[in-house]
């Protein structure tokens, strides 16, 4: 009986300590350098569409946005970067805007609102289109909500964002 009671004491002991939680993850984050200066650092939700998050750190650590151009300004909506043409295509070339990475992503669609500052990964009209064009909001855009994957945010540079111009040039993205 003492063996049982002094067991029991020492679960109870131990409880606390065996049922704490890891600390959660630190979400992985970026940093957009602009070639004209400045800074945009993103925040990203793989716990909402992991897939999409992948595949952003993958492009941007292998260089695949280095040298882009945003290629879509849309003011109060969204600035959008991610074809790899835009490197060396006129601007106002009918292919702009519709080159990706040589493959498509499945779409990962999510609760989170397309609400000022977020990162939305753009596509056709297929939902499962996704490849590497992105696209951070301006503004609020309700009718995106639930029909595109949001993947990340911005956390610091919206200043800097508000400023993008179509042509302008990335310097690199560096995840950290």
């Amino acid at each position: 009986m003492n063996r049982l009671l002094a067991l029991v004491a020492a679960l109870v002991v131990a409880a606390p300590v065996l049922a704490q939680d890891k600390p959660a993850a630190k979400s992985p984050t970026a940093v957009i350098t602009l070639e004209k200066g400045g800074e945009i650092t993103l925040e990203f939700f793989p716990a909402d569409a992991p897939r999409h998050v992948e595949n952003f750190l993958k492009l941007a650590r292998s260089g695949f946005y280095d040298g882009q151009r945003f290629h879509r300004v849309e003011p109060g909506f969204v600035v959008q970067l991610g074809d790899p043409q835009s490197k060396t295509l006129p601007l106002d070339h009918p292919n702009m805007g519709t080159g990706g990475p040589g493959y498509t992503i499945k779409a990962e669609f999510n609760k989170r609102k397309f609400d000022r500052g977020l990162l939305g990964m753009a596509r056709k009209s297929d939902p499962d289109s996704a490849g590497s064009q992105f696209y951070i909001m301006l503004g609020a855009a309700e009718h995106l909500n639930g029909q595109y994957t949001a993947f990340g945010r911005v956390v610091n540079g919206m200043e800097v964002v508000d400023t993008i111009k179509v042509g302008d040039r990335v310097k690199s993205i560096k995840v950290n």
